[in-house]
């Protein structure tokens, strides 16, 4: 660990106490002592040192009695949006946007899917248009996660449909909260809607919440991406904790079971563990700026071992595993992880979406990382406006 990040451990823990605090106002203190993003610059949540340092930094928070839920409930903003910003935002943007962020007194949402162009996000057609100081934004999103508790989002939009569909494009902060944009619940087959899509109507953007230069949006968006397969693949819980916890959990209570069904949690436990002491790993080598496609490994491992977790679970539960608890239409108004292990089995499904799917994944993994052969790409080169699309 950095010398000065000791100091700044020491100072913050003896100042103040995060077991008789709220949460809120220790994780303001965190930011303000530099600890919340180490590697960002003095006076944005960091140190300018090292980034395998956070891991350290966290650890000894959460010995003292911190809480991680920041992270959890705000992963969005906090392990995709802070680190965009700190890359490419003003020094305002990034004084106005960053503290409230780390300290989830405004949570953030991701504007990059939609209807026509889900995995090709660089094929996007929501368009901004600009008038004076301000750009009109008309289109429409689709799978935006908690977009309904979200006061800013993150906006790629078209600006220029004559470029290329990796050029031509400008990234945003969107308030959630102005007129013109229409934020609806999808109801996903848990009964309840965390996803929404998200209508733009004529929604005004003021050109000081734009992100980068005009134009240069997939840059910026690239970003996001490479952060966000970070953030959900590169979380690092304790040992035995997660869906793997609930497993052995629910294996004692219930007392175990037959020796192929404890085979198979053994295995499973295995590349939990497996899995956990890589992403530790990934996080101790990785270095400052934005994280390469190796970040994409955790992502797709991470996703597809907890869609076999959950699935030895409701196999494990027999005819119980049938019960599901309620169906309940709701909008849920925090992120949870304490959730009905059946609930969990359904939502699982979508960790091979989110983020980038399994198959984009591969793809990132296959070109990037082993060097194969990309895939024919017939629109590379041509205008936008026209690309064929359905």
């Amino acid at each position: 660990m950095d010398s000065i990040v000791r100091t700044a451990i020491d100072s913050l823990l003896s100042a103040y106490d995060p077991s008789q605090m709220a949460a809120e106002e220790f994780w303001e203190a965190q930011y303000d002592a530099g600890l919340a993003w180490v590697h960002f610059d003095k006076g944005y949540g960091g140190l300018g040192v090292d980034p395998s340092n956070q891991q350290l930094v966290d650890a000894e928070l959460e010995a003292a009695g911190s809480s991680r839920d920041n992270v959890a409930s705000n992963l969005i903003g906090i392990g995709m949006g802070g680190p965009t910003i700190h890359a490419f935002g003003t020094d305002e943007q990034k004084a106005r946007y960053l503290r409230p962020m780390f300290a989830t007194r405004e949570y953030w949402c991701q504007l990059f899917s939609e209807p026509g162009a889900g995995s090709d996000v660089a094929g996007l057609a929501t368009r901004a248009v600009r008038d004076g100081d301000e750009w009109v934004v008309n289109g429409q999103k689709v799978w935006t996660t908690i977009a309904h508790l979200s006061r800013w989002g993150m906006l790629v939009t078209r600006t220029d449909p004559n470029a290329p569909k990796h050029r031509g494009m400008t990234y945003f902060i969107v308030d959630m909260h102005s007129p013109g944009v229409d934020v609806r619940p999808l109801r996903q087959m848990t009964g309840e809607a965390e996803f929404n899509e998200v209508y733009l109507t004529d929604a005004r953007i003021p050109d000081d919440q734009r992100l980068g230069d005009v134009g240069d949006g997939w840059r910026v968006a690239l970003t996001t991406l490479m952060n966000e397969r970070v953030a959900i693949g590169g979380m690092v819980r304790p040992r035995e904790s997660g869906a793997i916890g609930e497993a052995v959990a629910l294996w004692k209570e219930r007392g175990g079971g037959t020796d192929v069904q404890r085979d198979a949690l053994v295995k499973l436990w295995i590349d939990a563990e497996v899995n956990r002491l890589t992403s530790i790993r990934a996080g101790q080598n990785r270095h400052t700026g934005t994280p390469g496609p190796e970040g994409s490994t955790g992502k797709l491992q991470g996703a597809e071992l907890n869609k076999k977790i959950y699935e030895w679970v409701v196999d494990y539960l027999g005819p119980d595993g049938l019960l599901f608890p309620s169906y309940e239409f709701k909008a849920p108004t925090e992120m949870q992880d304490d959730r009905d292990v059946r609930w969990s089995f359904l939502r699982s499904r979508a960790n091979s979406i989110e983020g980038g799917t399994t198959e984009i994944m591969k793809n990132i993994l296959g070109e990037r990382v082993l060097g194969l052969p990309g895939e024919p790409r017939v629109d590379k080169d041509l205008p936008w406006s026209e690309v064929p699309r359905s």
